[in-house]
């Protein structure tokens, strides 16, 4: 294959700091020529942090000079949770000391506090230097110990708790050995490459919190290295669990460099992307050798986990011609045309073996690609679907042989009642692997609005027991995200996953219903604001008509006023019942304290005479007709309310 340039795997390692002998010879293939990343900066107690940035940045416009990057000040963690404070649980695991974020939501009433789940990272530092390399000591101790595979899978199947397992497990709330034994099982994974020592590990596993990831990344005609930056911090602020890189543009290495070294969380990629890049576009120039040394280039920087479209077959192909929107998936699409130039089996399945060595010895999890999935609902449950899905069975019981972590990549665009077969499917063909789905949309209607369509999908799959939500944003099928649509993608995909959580049966989420609903009833109106998804919004949709602060306490908002409040009537009724249960109490109590009348045959007959004859059903008949006619009278007070509240 002949490139347009060269950088060899030591140009790549020298630019991007490395050093030792990471590759030991493995990687020997040609890499186009782009500019080189900037080099890691002094650590933060060494270097003062810059002054923000006023200059514009390009919107959707590549910028061509690497080394002269402007990023501009993001909304802070406290400007966009006000009433929370990022906090660490220490937990000792065999003699080291762990760190354990989550986010303390202080509230004025019901609980006080409430806790939940935090994925921002460690906040105020400049990406120039990045985030700190919180596994730096764990990987180490494994590499002085000479481990030749590194895999979360292989430690959990020694019966070793490792470091990541116990800090997943302490983020869900759960024993380290049950996180160990669904990874030893693999029906879990730890995505955490030996070289992203800047990660907080998670547990991706359907017994666990449902997971989401936002897809970033550039392309050929839009985006910045900043700006891809700043989507991986503003994704992970509000609640992405993985993102992966999908840069199919320019500086591709660069791009995903500054990713990893600023990503609290695991970065996933579709090395393929890259190797077309190197290709200089053409399909014809993609080989097995160019796609190893990408994956191992790849892998030396840190990549958690690969999208590798391997269940794509020669055979499977024909079955898609009478498709409506045929082969959607890039990497599937790319891998099928390179089967049919020479006619030849997919070169990542028959090299299958040889990226499971290359996994195993830097802990890649795999994410086994759905090239095949349905790209619209005609198409969506068909036959090359299901062949695909049925190879990625073969692919993960061949992985974990050698003890690589696996998940299964689903549809696609799936209607609602055909949702059930994928899970099924993929529980019974792939062994109960977690699976990642993206959406699945259950409608082809709706452009500018796929991030709603496709989250009606992924909390029907969620609470079916997928583990791994891919967002889909409003700029689906339209153009490439940017920051403020990556937000509206996590939220949607946030609130798909909790609805899932919910349906399962998870007591944390079911927590937070609760909690919110307590501050709902009781009006306190900023506790609602702060344990929301995004506090910042509920209070401006709040304040746009009720803006003043004692609106705060008030006891109904704009849409019903202050007569009309179903909550507010419902609290009177409930005032009401009670007062009326405290009266009936003291008349009880005053009864018991009267003098009791002699038991005398004098005292019985006055108690007779003054007690009226009992009417039909057993009440004195004066109390009968008294209660009948108060009765018709409340009857229709109660209508006439109930025309002024409903009518």
């Amino acid at each position: 294959m002949q490139a347009t340039g060269s950088l060899r795997c030591e140009r790549a390692k020298t630019a991007a700091g490395w050093t030792g002998q990471r590759c030991q010879g493995l990687c020997t293939g040609a890499r186009r020529t782009a500019a080189a990343p900037r080099a890691v900066a002094a650590p933060p107690d060494t270097a003062a942090a810059p002054e923000p940035s006023t200059a514009k940045l390009s919107v959707n416009r590549p910028q061509k000079d690497p080394e002269a990057l402007q990023f501009r000040q993001l909304p802070t963690f406290q400007d966009c949770f006000p009433a929370s404070e990022k906090h660490y649980r220490e937990v000792e695991h065999e003699g080291t000391q762990l760190r354990v974020p989550f986010r303390r939501v202080s509230l004025t009433g019901g609980s006080g506090l409430f806790d939940v789940y935090d994925t921002s990272g460690p906040q105020g530092f400049d990406p120039r230097q990045g985030l700190p390399k919180l596994r730096s000591g764990w990987v180490a101790a494994r590499e002085a110990r000479g481990d030749a595979v590194c895999t979360q899978m292989h430690y959990a199947r020694q019966g070793i708790v490792t470091e990541e397992m116990a800090f997943a497990a302490a983020r869900e709330g759960l024993d380290p050995e049950f996180v160990r034994a669904e990874v030893a099982a693999g029906r879990a994974i730890i995505p955490a490459n030996k070289r992203h020592l800047e990660l907080e590990p998670c547990v991706v596993g359907r017994k666990f919190l449902t997971k989401i990831n936002a897809n970033i990344g550039n392309s050929a005609v839009s985006s910045s290295i900043e700006e891809e930056v700043e989507k991986l911090q503003w994704a992970t602020i509000w609640g992405a669990d993985t993102v992966m890189d999908l840069s199919t543009g320019t500086n591709i290495h660069e791009t995903r460099e500054w990713v990893l070294r600023n990503s609290p969380v695991p970065v996933g990629t579709v090395p393929i992307y890259q190797a077309l890049e190197k290709a200089g576009g053409e399909v014809e120039g993609i080989t097995w050798e160019l796609f190893r040394d990408t994956l191992i280039e790849q892998a030396e920087q840190g990549v958690d986990y690969w999208t590798i479209h391997a269940g794509v077959l020669l055979r499977h192909i024909p079955l898609t011609a009478n498709r409506l929107t045929g082969i959607v998936s890039r990497g599937g699409s790319i891998h099928a045309k390179l089967c049919l130039l020479d006619h030849k089996e997919n070169f990542a399945y028959e090299h299958w073996d040889d990226i499971l060595d290359i996994c195993r010895r830097y802990d890649v999890a795999l994410s086994i690609g759905d090239g095949l999935r349905p790209g619209c609902q005609y198409d969506a449950n068909d036959a090359a679907q299901f062949a695909e899905l049925l190879t990625q069975g073969e692919l993960t019981r061949r992985a974990w042989e050698k003890d690589v972590q696996v998940m299964n990549e689903g549809p696609g665009h799936v209607p609602l009642h055909k949702i059930p077969e994928n899970m099924r499917k993929q529980l019974e063909w792939c062994n109960e692997a977690p699976f990642y789905t993206l959406g699945p949309l259950v409608t082809d209607i709706a452009p500018g609005y796929d991030h709603i369509t496709s989250a009606i999908g992924a909390a029907t799959i969620g609470a079916l027991g997928t583990a791994l939500l891919c967002y889909v944003t409003p700029k689906e099928h339209l153009g490439l995200p940017d920051r403020d649509d990556v937000k509206q993608g996590v939220i949607a995909y946030k609130l798909a996953a909790h609805a899932a959580d919910l349906a399962k049966g998870h007591p944390a989420a079911q927590r937070r219903d609760d909690e919110l609903s307590w501050a709902r009833f009781e009006f306190r109106w900023a506790d609602q604001f702060n344990l929301s998804l995004d506090p910042v919004t509920a209070r401006s949709f709040h304040d746009a008509t009720l803006p003043q602060e004692p609106a705060k306490t008030a006891h109904f908002c704009s849409m019903c006023g202050p007569k009309f409040c179903s909550m507010n009537i419902s609290q009177e009724l409930r005032q009401l019942a009670q007062q009326g249960e405290q009266a009936q109490q003291a008349q009880q109590g005053e009864q018991h304290a009267a003098p009791a009348a002699p038991a005398t045959e004098a005292g019985s007959a006055v108690q007779a005479r003054a007690e009226p004859a009992a009417g039909e059903g057993g009440a004195p008949a004066g109390q009968e007709q008294s209660a009948e006619e108060g009765m018709q009278r409340m009857s229709q007070q109660f209508k006439e309310m109930g025309a002024q509240i409903y009518h």
